[in-house]
Formats: structure tokens, C-alpha cells, sequence
């Protein structure tokens, strides 16, 4: 079987528009050519790709599978076609990063606030999900780095530690009292839980730590990102865990109370990782070295 990849490059934007009129404007092409090209592709591969709605037309199963890998090959071609045309140098290109809501906002916007000024013409994608998507995302390479807190599993990944946290134990004004005092872990199960959804980094982390100290942990309310947090726990839906760093500016303001705890929480890292069976571009890498220089 031998398609063009011009043919594939019509299905992608065919699938991302929704729309083959929007899709043809997209490329610069006419309907009629990528209505005939969708049609040879799918006659090529033997399945149905798309089904027409009212408003346009929508993948099929098939056609899913195929825009899962068709969008990685066009978004890297892509990519490549414009840092190349630019100029082959340090100072131009496009960097796609994947980050964790925390590893933002404890280290990457600022440091990323001073790349930008030194290196304008740099355009920075930033994808922010959950660190087990992210990883999927870097293994098949749609994305050049991402910026994680660990726990992460290694896998065939590099890391490099950027910087360190902790968490502590937050609640609203509503359990001002439990800041009186220090408690055990078990003390505190009968009150309601904040926390973030089953399968990110962070629950696995004290599901782990909630079972070294011979209790369990079961959540109220799951937030499904970090900055969701202290807005839940300031409402009084619950108590959580939260980085101190995030939360020192509530507690100033007496809008949140820390529950001291007997036991210590363990030190949580931010990492720069990547796939080290990929090259690196010339702007990733510029951009790569710059966390590190900056992590100190």
C-alpha cells in the first residue's frame, strides 16, 4: 500500500475542522479535492473514516485510530517545516512542553516569563494534563519535554530534578479549630476529604503515605487539577493537602488554617523529563538547558 502523504494530511484536517469545507480553506485546496481524496484513503485502507452530521461530518471508530497517529506524524512535520524555514538557529522554532498544574505554578511560569524575554521569537506550546497522560504523550512523541512533580513512573525517561516542595495540611475557616493542636493522620479520617482524582501522580503519592501511617484515605470531593484545590478547601467542602508555597498567601489573609500534623510529610521534587530515545531540536534543548541553569 502506497498513500501520499498529502492524502493523510487532507484526513487530518478534515478530522480536526470537522468541516471538509473549512478544511479545504484550511489548505488552500478546493471540496471537491478533499471530498475525492478522503475517498480514495478510504477505499485504500478498506473502512469508513468519517459519517456525515447536520453540521459537518465525524470520525468513526476507524477513524479515530488513524487520527491518533496521522496528528503526531502532521503536528511534528509541521512543526519541523517551520523552525527549519524560519532559520536553522537557537532563536527560532516552536517547543512543545507538557506540565503538571503544580510544576507551573511552583517553577515553570516564572522561569519561562524570563526565556521569553530573552528569546521572543520562540513559540512555547504548553499542555497541561495529568502526569500520567503527559507520559503517554511523551512516549509517542507529541510532546518534546515535560515538567512533572514525582512520584512518576521512570520507564525509558531521563529526569533531572528542577526543584523541591512540600505539602501541608490545609482546612477553611470552618475547621479553624483543628489548628490548635497536632494530630495523627488517624485522628482526622472522620473528617471530609479534598483531594485530586484517582490516577494522578498525587493521589498514588498519598494513597502511599496515607498506608505507611496504617490509615486510609477516602475523598469527599476530587478535584481534577491542583489550582482546583484551595478554592474546594476554602469553601469548606473539606481538609487536603495542598503546597505550602500555594498556600501561605491564604493563610496570611485567614483564609485558610494549617492543621499541624505529628508526622512529617516527605519532600516532593519537580523534574524536567524526556524520552532519551528522541533527538532534541535546537530551540528544546536551548530551552531544556535554561530550567537547568535556572534550577540552579
Amino acid at each position: 500500500m502506497n498513500i501520499n502523504y498529502e492524502y493523510y494530511k487532507i484526513f487530518y484536517y478534515a478530522a480536526k475542522y470537522k468541516n471538509i469545507t473549512r478544511a479545504a480553506a484550511a489548505m488552500g485546496s478546493s471540496q471537491p479535492n478533499v471530498t475525492r481524496v478522503l475517498k480514495l484513503l478510504e477505499a485504500e485502507l478498506g473502512c469508513k473514516l468519517f459519517v456525515r452530521e447536520a453540521r459537518g461530518i465525524a470520525l468513526t471508530e476507524e477513524g479515530k485510530r488513524l487520527y491518533t497517529h496521522v496528528q503526531i506524524a502532521v503536528m511534528q512535520l509541521e512543526n519541523a517545516q517551520e523552525e527549519l524555514s524560519a532559520q536553522a538557529s537557537d532563536e527560532m522554532g516552536i517547543v512543545e512542553i507538557g506540565v503538571t498544574e503544580t510544576a507551573l505554578h511552583l517553577f515553570l511560569l516564572d522561569v519561562l516569563r524570563s526565556f521569553k524575554e530573552g528569546h521572543p521569537r520562540v513559540r512555547i506550546k504548553i499542555h497541561n494534563d495529568t502526569t500520567p497522560r503527559l507520559l503517554k504523550k511523551l512516549a509517542c512523541g507529541s510532546l518534546d519535554f515535560a515538567v512533572l512533580t514525582t512520584p512518576f513512573a521512570q520507564q525509558r525517561f531521563v529526569s533531572a530534578e528542577l526543584a523541591s516542595f512540600r505539602e501541608i495540611l490545609v482546612g477553611g475557616s470552618q475547621y479553624r479549630e483543628l489548628g490548635k493542636k497536632q494530630y495523627k493522620l488517624s485522628e482526622l479520617k472522620g473528617y471530609p476529604w479534598v483531594g485530586l482524582l484517582e490516577g494522578t501522580a498525587t493521589s498514588v503519592f498519598y494513597r502511599e503515605f496515607f498506608l505507611k501511617h496504617h490509615t486510609d484515605m477516602e475523598l469527599d470531593m476530587e478535584a481534577a487539577t491542583s489550582d482546583l484545590l484551595i478554592p474546594l478547601i476554602q469553601n469548606n467542602f473539606g481538609i487536603g493537602f495542598v503546597p505550602e508555597k500555594m498556600a501561605q498567601p491564604f493563610i496570611s489573609k485567614q483564609e485558610l488554617v494549617q492543621i499541624p500534623l505529628s508526622c512529617s510529610l516527605p519532600k516532593r521534587d519537580i523534574c524536567l523529563v524526556s524520552d532519551k530515545e528522541r533527538g532534541k531540536s535546537i530551540v528544546s534543548a536551548r530551552l531544556q538547558t535554561y530550567l537547568k541553569e535556572a534550577a540552579g
